[in-house]
């Protein structure tokens, strides 16, 4: 899924919390509740600022999914909301939380209106039939959840008495709450998405590295045993960090931290054709990122560095502080690349080599997590090396390291 749908679907909850906000003033409004100590301006506009904020609670459960975790920490929320008598959450098969009374007796009648709700898709509004004299639950609205998959359950508002107000505001809660859930599977897909960027970055790290890095390490084990011993720590905690099974995000520091580890294994097969110079400023190490963000660019600056040339390789990796985000970026001198060729790379229309998936993967990554103004810029063209410039946000809500 998209960021413009991601946007689309924010939006549309934006809107419906507003009809929900006019529709929920004018409900709480003839109720006669007051917002104790706080000037909001009318009763409307207190009951609008009470419905928002109750909204704004009852969001975080719901982008875990239609769980009944989820469901019932936001059904006391929802109820509230609505200012009803009960109210029950359901998937297709069962209750998945009940918060009010008549549980009891209720909860099976509901699951078989809920049953003929499913197969129609649509609203209902119908008397409870209820037969105990001292049970509040008179009128009852089944109102539709939806996702990519259609009906994924029901919301059930229960009131004392026939009320076109109590429809209306059901139905508006139950799409807001299928908006939450949609955004909840938009979520979900793009950490899978992520999940499996991050597994073709690994793939990327070629057993021709592996070999030679053993090899080089084999090559020190009777001249310099403890260059060898060094050496087969770094290869140790390298692949340890690249091949670790948890988080999305990582550190400045813990990307460097690993990049310097790869150099140290490269710079033993190449020896002094390898000159690195790191210029990194402290104030943004403790920066959050993408996995295996830097990493794949600093491998194809070897690449075409050192491995297409030569030439002694001359690498520049650079990280310094502009206020509200650290900008980074990796040199070389190397052979660098036809532009036209470049765009096809980052297109996705070529692929097979490490910058056939190093660059696109990273460039894609920093605008899934980022937004689209934060692609990578690559500056190269033949015989003029390669320069990739990567800007990070400093703080951004979600993106933060385990």
């Amino acid at each position: 899924m998209t960021g413009a749908a991601l946007g689309v679907l924010a939006a549309a909850g934006a809107a419906l919390l507003l009809g929900l906000g006019w529709a929920g003033g004018r409900w709480q409004a003839r109720r006669g509740e007051r917002a104790a100590g706080l000037d909001l301006g009318t009763p409307v506009e207190r009951a609008t600022f009470h419905t928002l904020h109750t909204a704004s609670l009852a969001a975080p459960p719901l982008r875990a999914g239609l769980t009944e975790d989820a469901a019932r920490k936001a059904a006391r929320r929802l109820r509230s909301l609505l200012g009803t008598e009960a109210l029950c959450l359901t998937d297709r098969e069962a209750v998945l939380a009940w918060d009010g009374p008549g549980a009891d007796h209720h909860e099976r009648r509901a699951m078989a209106r809920v049953a003929v709700m499913l197969e129609s898709g649509r609203s209902q509004s119908l008397r409870t039939e209820c037969q105990r004299p001292d049970c509040p639950l008179r009128w009852a609205v089944f109102a539709p959840l939806t996702g990519e998959d259609g009906v994924l359950g029901a919301l059930v508002a229960y009131g004392s008495r026939e009320s076109a107000v109590l429809v209306r505001a059901a139905t508006e809660v139950a799409r807001w709450v299928s908006v939450q859930l949609e955004l909840s599977e938009l979520d979900r897909a793009r950490t899978r998405l992520m999940e499996a960027e991050i597994k073709a970055l690994r793939a990327q790290i070629s057993p021709h590295f592996i070999f030679n890095s053993l090899a080089a390490i084999a090559s020190f084990v009777r001249t310099d045993p403890e260059r060898a011993r060094e050496l087969l720590l770094e290869f140790a905690d390298f692949t340890r960090y690249s091949f670790r099974r948890h988080g999305e995000f990582t550190t400045l520091a813990e990307e460097l931290r690993s990049i310097e580890r790869y150099l140290a294994l490269a710079g033993a097969r190449f020896g002094d054709r390898l000159k690195v110079t790191l210029q990194v400023a402290p104030e943004v190490l403790p920066v959050a990122l993408p996995f295996l963000c830097l990493q794949p660019l600093v491998e194809n600056a070897v690449k075409h560095g050192v491995e297409d040339s030569t030439e002694e390789c001359r690498i520049t990796i650079a990280a310094r502080d502009a206020g509200s985000e650290a900008v980074l970026t990796i040199e070389d001198n190397g052979v660098g690349m036809d532009p036209e060729r470049l765009r096809r790379i980052l297109a996705g229309e070529r692929a097979g080599s490490a910058s056939g998936i190093g660059l696109p993967n990273v460039d894609e990554r920093m605008r899934q997590v980022y937004g689209d103004a934060y692609g990578i810029v690559v500056e190269t063209g033949l015989g003029a090396g390669t320069k990739v410039t990567v800007r990070i946000p400093k703080y951004r809500a979600g993106v933060r390291p385990l």
